[in-house]
């Protein structure tokens, strides 16, 4: 299957104990010639808190069924992220439509710096120290998907190492 990341590892949700975090619910309608019919959409995030992390959007004409598929669609998107002593390897910018984050690694104790977005996506992954910055369009789709993108980027020593063919060493050496 074609990706646009080259390290994308996606994982199976068996076995693993996923907590969710609801990024979300709106109030949508769909206009009919018998008047307006109203739904729901919920987003939700899921994580194991240990770098396995999800997303998924849920669409029902009940908040709680709508939040139930949800968490589903989130267990079919599983994906691993590169993490290094609870934070980040490096900086990292995502986007995706109108919206933009940046995410920086911060040092032990400085905590999770971040919107509600971002922030139950970073708690989702297990990370603890972090800076970000949301910028663009607030809508909360939009910036879960571009701070997917920015962790999606993400790459360990390990994976430089073994893309380019050497040690880890040579990586911080050379």
């Amino acid at each position: 299957m074609y990706h646009k990341y080259s390290n994308v590892e996606h994982v199976k949700p068996s076995g693993l104990e996923l907590q969710d975090h609801l990024v979300g619910v709106q109030r949508v309608t769909k206009v009919t010639k018998g008047g307006r019919t109203f739904g729901f959409s919920a987003i939700v995030v899921v994580g194991d808190g240990e770098s396995i992390v999800g997303h998924g959007l849920g669409k029902s004409k009940d908040v709680a069924t709508a939040i139930a598929k949800g968490i589903e669609n989130a267990k079919k998107n599983l994906v691993r992220i590169p993490i290094t002593n609870q934070t980040l390897p490096h900086e990292q910018k995502g986007k995706y439509g109108g919206a933009k984050v940046f995410l920086k690694p911060a040092s032990e104790g400085t905590g999770v710096i971040a919107g509600g977005p971002v922030r139950a996506v970073l708690e989702s992954v297990g990370v603890h120290n972090v800076l970000s910055k949301s910028q663009g369009s607030s809508n909360p789709h939009n910036v879960v998907k571009a701070t997917f993108d920015a962790l999606l980027r993400l790459r360990n020593a390990e994976m430089v190492a073994k893309e380019r063919g050497i040690s880890v060493d040579k990586v911080f050496k050379g």
